[in-house]
């Protein structure tokens, strides 16, 4: 066997991958659910408040024109041959019960404590349990960053939105 008839060998064992053009349907919705953001976006009023200068506009239409984005890039992996990894391989795997349970009744627990505690306290909590229930056996570093979650989001909607969460018990501090 020569080298030229090897390296035809290799070229024919090699087959192009299959592509998967069904998920260019995919694309497509993003890229209209893109549009129609921006669209959207662009007849809101001219709203502006002296603690909000740029108004409510901005966010939605980058969240458009990143829908748009994504649509885009995701069309040209589709063209390209990508796939995701088939799933199919792994449904005879169990579910974990106990830590979906788990996480149900850390989502639910902070339903039920927002408006008492507040968010801070329950958004934190939230984090907190989401964080060890997953796994995490570092306690006080996950109570840490759950805390930090907690006021980063607590200030992030009051300051960047302007929209207040709950403070609960702890109204008149934050």
């Amino acid at each position: 066997m020569t080298v030229e008839s090897e390296s035809a060998v290799e070229e024919v064992a090699a087959p192009e991958p299959k592509r998967d053009l069904a998920q260019l349907w995919v694309c497509g919705f993003l890229a209209v659910l893109g549009i129609l953001v921006v669209v959207d976006a662009s007849r809101l009023g001219g709203f502006s408040a002296s603690n909000d200068p740029i108004g409510p506009k901005p966010v939605p239409i980058l969240l458009g024109v990143l829908l748009f984005a994504v649509a885009a890039f995701y069309a040209v992996d589709v063209l390209r041959g990508g796939h995701g990894e088939d799933e199919g391989k792994h449904a005879d795997d169990k579910y974990d019960w106990k830590t979906i349970g788990l996480l149900c009744a850390v989502f639910i627990a902070n339903a039920l404590l927002i408006d008492w505690l507040g968010w801070v306290i329950s958004g934190s909590l939230l984090f907190w349990g989401a964080a060890i229930v997953l796994g995490s056996r570092r306690y006080f570093l996950a109570l840490a960053a759950g805390v930090v979650l907690g006021l980063a989001t607590f200030y992030g909607f009051a300051i960047g939105l302007g929209l207040g969460l709950p403070a609960g018990i702890l109204q008149g501090i934050l």
